[in-house]
């Protein structure tokens, strides 16, 4: 960035551009990145916002693009810084997310070795299935239990009458 856009700018836009440099950032928690990560993009699109219109009213007046060029260059520049700076927040909340994951990856690997360090429970004894009948918690979804009983002596019949010959 040039020495004549950074002393053009208001003491506001210097004060958040400090903000956002690696030092100042490097001292900030989550919290308060993701804070000025909200105020970094709000300004960013305020100024790229300004750069469009002020850009489309100058190729009106100009007749071109390329001869409008030359009189929107301030306002591109300081869309650009704010774009810059807006990426350098954005990097940190990627690292600060990156090692927040880490964190809680470690933290829920470490409490699932505790857990398989204990010994397990013994299984609660399951009272002993009737013959015939299904097995708890078993759903016949193709009909009723007198269907499937008279699907099963219909059954029982043929082999009864096929071992009679």
């Amino acid at each position: 960035m040039n020495k004549a856009l950074l002393n053009s700018l208001t003491k506001t836009e210097q004060r958040f551009l400090a903000a956002t440099s690696r030092t100042a950032l490097e001292a900030l928690d989550e919290d308060e990145v993701l804070d000025l990560h909200a105020r970094a993009r709000r300004m960013r699109d305020k100024y790229v916002t300004t750069y469009r219109r002020n850009a489309a009213a100058a190729v009106q007046s100009a007749g071109s693009r390329g001869a409008s060029y030359e009189e929107n260059q301030r306002d591109r520049e300081k869309a650009e810084t704010f774009e810059t700076s807006l990426a350098r927040v954005s990097r940190r909340v990627g690292v600060l997310a990156a090692r927040a994951a880490a964190d809680l990856r470690h933290e829920r690997i470490e409490a699932a070795r505790e857990t398989s360090a204990q010994p397990p429970t013994p299984p609660t004894p399951t009272p002993p299935a009737q013959p015939g009948s299904l097995p708890r918690g078993a759903k016949k979804t193709t009909g009723g239990v007198k269907k499937d009983a008279s699907s099963r002596s219909m059954g029982a019949r043929r082999q009864a009458k096929r071992d009679a010959r």
